[in-house]
């Protein structure tokens, strides 16, 4: 049986030209994690990401804190779907620009309805592949992770988007779940698999064990 820590980036660049760009923020966060890991004596086996900047950023942040990490396997798989191309999808006319909250909120709202529209088949963003299609890269990435010899710990840097979808397929979540999954996970947050050969099992989701202290609630974001 092998145990997967699935980990969503640190807090990338929203509102920003380059979004995928960890802020320093997200560095801290990512470092802490592995700061976290070598105070519990845990160390990994093999090492996933998707291909990402944001995704080795994380991973060399973590590997920072944690003292080193093996090599790291990169599938596309892991990466994350576009969201411009969701929000798009569900608004049309011109979207406002910049980070302020009212910007936000905006974006989100308009990435509830696209992400549900396209899980349900009701929506075929431009430049994306079906949602199965996501579906089943995410879950072969991880499949094959799980199937790597005298792997105990393995852990695997993503994007909200393949690791709620993850979620939602082992559990047999609705539609509407897999959405609310998505929006609910943090940054840096860890989501925790123990993998059969036959089978995945969620053990947790979303947690901040770095950050779930006191003096450090500042750094939980979203975003």
């Amino acid at each position: 049986m092998a145990k997967i820590y699935l980990v969503r980036h640190g807090q990338a660049s929203f509102g920003a030209a380059d979004y995928d760009q960890l802020s320093p923020l997200g560095t801290q966060q990512c470092e802490l994690l592995g700061q976290h890991w070598r105070a519990m004596g845990l160390r990994f086996d093999a090492v996933w990401m998707g291909s990402l900047k944001r995704h080795r950023q994380s991973m060399e942040a973590i590997a920072a804190g944690l003292g080193g990490l093996p090599e790291a396997t990169v599938r596309s798989g892991l990466n994350e779907y576009d969201p411009e191309a969701l929000v798009r999808a569900a608004h049309a006319g011109p979207l406002p620009t910049g980070d302020s909250p009212e910007v936000q909120r905006q974006h989100f709202l308009h990435l509830r309805q696209g992400l549900l529209g396209w899980i349900k088949g009701e929506m075929a963003p431009a430049g994306l592949p079906s949602h199965a299609d996501f579906l089943d890269g995410v879950m072969a990435a991880l499949d094959e992770a799980r199937q790597q010899p005298c792997a105990e710990h393995i852990l695997v840097v993503s994007s909200g988007g393949p690791i709620s979808n993850a979620v939602g397929h082992v559990l047999q979540a609705a539609p509407e779940g897999v959405v609310e999954l998505n929006l609910r996970l943090r940054n840096s947050a860890v989501t925790e698999l123990h993998s059969t050969p036959r089978r995945h099992a969620v053990i947790s989701f979303n947690s901040l064990p770095h950050l779930d202290q006191p003096g450090r609630s500042h750094l939980q974001t979203y975003a």
